[in-house]
């Protein structure tokens, strides 16, 4: 059986101050002919349908639209909510929903949707978790588990999966969204202080593919089969130098599981632009390029250009973003960064080196060894 997989749509979205419905209908128009062209069976969405809890109607009649199309092409769809979305806003309709096989997570409750499905090869389950939090968790099994709740999204996530009675002889997919260890974030990203968010990539080993959704950058964790395929748009200039694409799955006996991108071309890109005024402003720089682009552009002149981005604006209309990097914006750069590093102390700066390397924060037995190292290192 063969699946597209998608997420973080955030239909609805504007990034810096710039709409993006018109980018995203255009998107998903293309995605909606990936589909057909690659006669996959089913199309999973794996959370951030929209930008918001409460999505503007525009962003409801978009995802409405696409949904339908979908249906129309008589592909079955499971989708789940992400940590953007009202969980039970999306779940809306769902019984009804699922005669035109469009199966959605609803809230969570204690159970996980399971989907079962047949193909040449037998058997196979799809499970829909929506993105769970320590706190829903705790919400949904608080009289049946007593003091035994959890506290972190580790504990959490592990809850979950274990009571989903997975059968293990056969093929399993889960669609869920949340932070897996190891992950590279993004710009656009919400971000938890201290990865707080964290969850093992061990926690899904009983799947045979986990379509993951919540980190904007295409990636696999631990294995192949445990994958983000990205936004299908870009949402911040971290992403500029990124191709985004969809990832289709292709599940066949049990243990066999291949997988392959296919490319997506949006209606504007983003990019960095970087040069004095006269270098940018000249028709030599911009002439090949599309200048309808979304772009960020970085000037090196060592003065400000007097109403900058008004001027670059009548070149690049999109222009989103004007920064300056020069002698000035450098050493501003410096003392800042020098002010933060003095207030802090050794151990501190350890602390944060070591969550830069690992995506997670030391833990406490580690801090403890960190911190009788360092009075050794003083004392010696």
């Amino acid at each position: 059986m063969k699946f597209l997989h998608i997420s973080d749509l955030h239909i609805g979205k504007r990034v810096n101050e710039f709409s993006m419905i018109e980018d995203q209908k255009y998107i998903l128009k293309q995605i909606l002919s990936i589909a057909e062209s690659e006669h996959a069976d089913a199309v999973i969405i794996a959370g951030d349908i929209y930008d918001k809890p409460i999505p503007s109607a525009e962003a409801v009649q978009v995802f409405d639209h696409f949904l339908t199309a979908l249906a129309d092409q008589n592909k079955q769809v499971f989708l789940i909510s992400g940590n953007h979305d009202s969980p039970e806003r999306i779940a809306f309709g769902a019984q009804l929903m699922k005669g035109r096989g469009v199966y959605v997570s609803p809230v969570y409750d204690g159970c996980v949707s399971k989907i079962p499905l047949t193909d040449a090869y037998g058997e196979l389950f799809v499970y829909l978790l929506p993105f769970v939090k320590p706190a829903s968790v705790r919400h949904a099994l608080d009289e049946e588990l007593g003091e035994k709740l959890p506290e972190s999204y580790q504990d959490a996530v592990e809850l979950v999966v274990d009571r989903m009675e997975i059968d293990r002889e056969k093929r399993n997919i889960l669609a869920a969204h949340q932070f897996v260890t190891g992950a590279g974030r993004c710009e656009s990203e919400e971000v938890i202080v201290g990865g707080l968010d964290n969850v093992d990539a061990e926690v899904f080993e009983a799947f045979d593919y986990v379509a993951l959704g919540h980190i904007h950058s295409p990636q696999w964790i631990g294995r192949e089969t445990v994958r983000y395929c990205g936004t299908p748009l870009k949402y911040s200039f971290s992403e500029a130098d990124q191709n985004k694409s969809v990832t289709i799955v292709e599940l066949k006996e049990k243990g066999r599981t291949e997988l392959y991108t296919v490319p997506l071309k949006p209606l504007l890109d983003m990019k960095i632009l970087k040069g004095t005024y006269l270098e940018v402003t000249a028709k030599t720089f911009y002439q090949d390029m599309n200048k309808e682009d979304y772009v960020k552009v970085i000037l090196t002149d060592e003065e400000d250009i007097p109403d900058g981005l008004q001027k670059l604006r009548i070149i690049y209309p999109n222009l989103m973003r004007l920064e300056y990097d020069n002698s000035r914006t450098r050493q501003d750069r410096i003392i800042e960064m020098s002010g933060e590093v003095e207030q802090k102390s050794k151990l501190e700066l350890f602390e944060e080196f070591y969550e830069m390397q690992n995506n997670q924060p030391m833990s406490p037995e580690q801090r403890a060894y960190m911190e009788h190292l360092l009075e050794e290192i003083q004392e010696g």
